[in-house]
């Protein structure tokens, strides 16, 4: 596929601006075209950029080839199925719906029509850049911290699906095993929403992930520790650094790499790669999107559980 696809974006919020902006940059899309329910805020995103704004899906639909979907969480494995319906190529951001079960339909509808589905999980584009998705040796234990202050964005969704499966998806990248408990705590928001979480997860092969994200914190924080048999990684997301005691190489210039500077940008670029054929999958796939969902899920239940 040599032509230049045609790009659209579901979503004019802060995240579709920032998607928009990768189809009008990036070598090989052109950005065509904004949805949103508020056509004012499509027009705000989309007129800049050079690109029309819509308020009919069908209309919006017809005219593009690829979609990207960054509208709130509840509605990405509908938007995603009609995007499917229609043909399209779809990369979905994180969460790729709010139930496996209406995300397994997403994966079916794709596999109907032979198209790419690519899920918006960034910080897998930051592990591979550091060399951690080649690491010799299998995790012992992971604990991960990701806090920020208090925001109305993403409140149709708990910190669970907003923040932790950023790193439960980082969990299922690098261990070769299946998740078998989830223990959880947590606090409510006064909207009843679960803000804060602590969760830990075993895995059947002994390895542990201890899991804290909260949207009530003072101050924005991103640190995880990845315990090996033969040392540890220490890693400060905000400061792209690392510290490793491991004997395993990684790279200690990962933060100059065009992928650290932009990992929204490596993500979208992997996902054209894969629909024009040049690359044989997403960086995220739908398997894995469902699969980080499905953890993600159980963590909820254990929440509901010990409530």
């Amino acid at each position: 596929m040599s032509e230049t696809l045609r790009g659209g974006v579901i979503g004019a919020g802060v995240f579709g601006g920032y998607h928009a902006r990768q189809y009008a940059r990036l070598e090989g899309v052109t950005l065509v075209g904004v949805y949103d329910t508020h056509p004012d805020r499509a027009a705000k995103v989309a007129m800049p950029l050079g690109a029309r704004a819509y308020a009919d899906l069908d209309a919006f639909l017809a005219e593009v080839d690829v979609v990207t979907i960054a509208s709130p969480a509840t509605h990405h494995a509908d938007q995603a199925l009609a995007a499917i319906a229609a043909g399209r190529a779809v990369y979905v951001e994180k969460p790729i719906g709010v139930s496996v079960a209406e995300a397994d339909k997403v994966r079916a509808a794709a596999a109907a029509k032979g198209v790419v589905v690519a899920c918006g999980h960034q910080e897998r584009v930051v592990f591979r850049a550091m060399g951690l998705l080649d690491a010799p040796e299998q995790p012992l234990r992971l604990e991960a911290l990701r806090h920020g202050p208090p925001s109305d964005r993403s409140r149709d969704v708990s910190a669970v699906l907003d923040l932790m499966i950023h790193d439960i998806d980082l969990c299922l990248a690098i261990a070769a095993a299946e998740p078998v408990t989830a223990e959880a705590e947590g606090a409510r928001g006064p909207d009843g929403v679960w803000d804060a979480v602590r969760a830990e997860v075993s895995f059947d092969s002994g390895f542990a992930a201890i899991l804290d994200v909260s949207r009530l914190a003072e101050a924005r924080r991103r640190t995880m520790r990845i315990v090996y048999p033969s040392g540890e990684v220490e890693i400060d997301f905000m400061a792209r650094t690392f510290r490793n005691t491991t004997p395993f190489a990684l790279n200690p210039d990962f933060a100059e790499t065009p992928a650290a500077k932009d990992p929204l940008g490596a993500s979208v670029e992997g996902f054209l790669q894969a629909v024009r054929g040049e690359a044989p999958r997403p960086i995220v796939t739908v398997d894995e999107a469902i699969a980080a969902l499905d953890l993600a899920i159980a963590v909820e239940q254990a929440l509901e559980d010990a409530a």
